[in-house]
């Protein structure tokens, strides 16, 4: 509903947003709402959004690498927060988590039987009636199309609103602050998604004379600002 990768414009992909860091309000399987992000940072319309769990420390590589916990337990939006993007306008969101949406909101609640029990233990309730159900409006057949997984795929791509999943790397350095974000994927045609790097970009002012001059033309010094 939202095209190809390629047809993305980089007026959607580079603009101005915020990072939110919602690790201390959320842990294995919880929810993630808008009032999370909007008590730490403010939202502007129109805003790119990334949404830092902590998740990130479980991915593939990482001193505390847990594969398990990082797709199947991270905490995830629901309807509620796919909603709330879509009234902000987000150009495009990300989190350093396995997907957009809620573990058991995802087929994994089908693959996994052994985590959706764990999981209805936690909450008191069958999964489905924890979640719900949804309808939307197809945007290519116009039929209504009821559903009960991936809400913040299903609601949120058909009106633009697309997300980021496995966002890592220095995240950390970046949390609770606003500034110009970029993601600049492959110009992918035909493509649902690719591989992108995202970056925070932050004015550090204006550079001083012998920045300016510098070593030599096209070099700069270990640590200077010109990154």
């Amino acid at each position: 509903g939202a095209g190809d990768i390629a047809s993305l414009p980089l007026t959607k992909l580079v603009r101005e947003g915020v990072i939110v860091d919602v690790s201390d309000a959320v842990g294995d399987w919880d929810v993630i709402t808008p009032g999370q992000i909007t008590d730490k940072v403010q939202v502007k319309r129109g805003d790119i959004l990334v949404i830092h769990t902590g998740y990130h420390r479980y991915y593939q590589g990482m001193p505390e690498q847990d594969l398990t916990r990082y797709f199947c337990l991270h905490p995830g939006g629901t309807r509620e927060l796919a909603e709330w993007m879509l009234e902000m306008e987000i150009a495009w969101w990300g989190v350093d988590a396995g997907s957009g949406d809620h573990p058991m909101n995802t087929t994994i609640r089908y693959m996994r039987p052994d985590l959706t029990r764990r999981f209805e233990e936690k909450v008191g309730m069958p999964v489905g009636q924890f979640f719900g159900e949804y309808e939307y409006r197809h945007k290519k057949s116009g039929r209504l199309v009821k559903e009960d997984l991936f809400p913040l795929h299903y609601l949120a791509f058909p009106e633009g609103c697309i997300h980021a999943e496995n966002v890592g790397g220095e995240i950390d350095l970046v949390l609770n602050r606003r500034c110009i974000i970029g993601a600049f994927p492959w110009k992918f045609e035909g493509g649902e998604a690719c591989p992108c790097r995202i970056i925070a970009f932050f004015d550090v002012g204006e550079p001083s004379v012998e920045e300016l001059r510098g070593p030599g033309v096209g070099c700069g010094k270990p640590g200077d600002r010109r990154r």
